[in-house]
């Protein structure tokens, strides 16, 4: 069980003040424990890719969502180069919230091209949204090309929820890839995720979630 879990989760560090020695620890662990990925900051996929076993996920857009389409698209093309395998966008917010999903997709998509055919999740921050928006987010993801949906940035004011991801897997379908992420910090949680149908987790407790497991 421990290992079929390990490989269900990103192993995540997008804190601020996250030094280069945390990176290089990340990645031990990921080796380690054969986490899915190492997921991290744009200026670390480079770091990461030397000292990763694992692949590497590039947050973009990161934390708001609110850069433009041009600036997510050159930090997709540099994280891509730089040596990640799986892409982290968010979704704009406000262009969703003012009901504007075909440039809501249309950013998906240029986003889906420019990652030349690796792994993309569009951040959909759940918390911001009421259901009718979660479904239509889910959608536009789906419709521009997107491999996953996920919850949370886990930098909003909620993380992800059973009932969310539940929704997310019923709209999307048995196909796409449903992300979990945001205050899964203990095994129970991160069970009962994907008991709702979330096929990966986002987590900066995947060792402390595997010792609840045991040997």
């Amino acid at each position: 069980m421990k290992l079929r879990l390990a490989s269900l989760i990103d192993h995540t560090l997008l804190s601020p003040v996250a030094t280069p020695a945390d990176i290089e620890q990340l990645c031990r662990e990921g080796n380690q424990h054969r986490f899915a990925s190492v997921c991290v900051n744009g200026c670390y996929v480079a770091l990461a890719a030397q000292h990763s076993q694992i692949p590497v996920t590039a947050v973009v857009g990161f934390p708001l969502g609110a850069t433009s389409t041009q600036i997510k698209v050159a930090e997709t093309a540099q994280a891509i180069a730089d040596g990640a395998s799986e892409i982290d966008m968010v979704m704009n917010m406000g262009l969703a919230k003012a009901g504007a999903w075909e440039q809501v997709e249309q950013e998906i998509r240029q986003v889906v091209e420019a990652a030349q055919g690796n792994i993309v999740k569009v951040i959909i921050e759940t918390a911001l949204l009421d259901d009718t928006e979660k479904i239509r987010a889910c959608q536009a993801a789906q419709e521009a090309g997107a491999h996953f949906v996920k919850t949370s940035t886990g930098f909003s004011s909620a993380g992800a929820t059973v009932t969310d991801v539940a929704l997310m897997r019923k709209t999307v379908g048995p196909n796409m890839g449903v992300k979990a992420a945001g205050g899964i910090r203990d095994l129970a949680t991160a069970m009962a995720m994907l008991e709702a149908g979330a096929s990966r987790i986002g987590a900066s407790a995947g060792v402390r979630i595997l010792a609840e497991i045991g040997e």
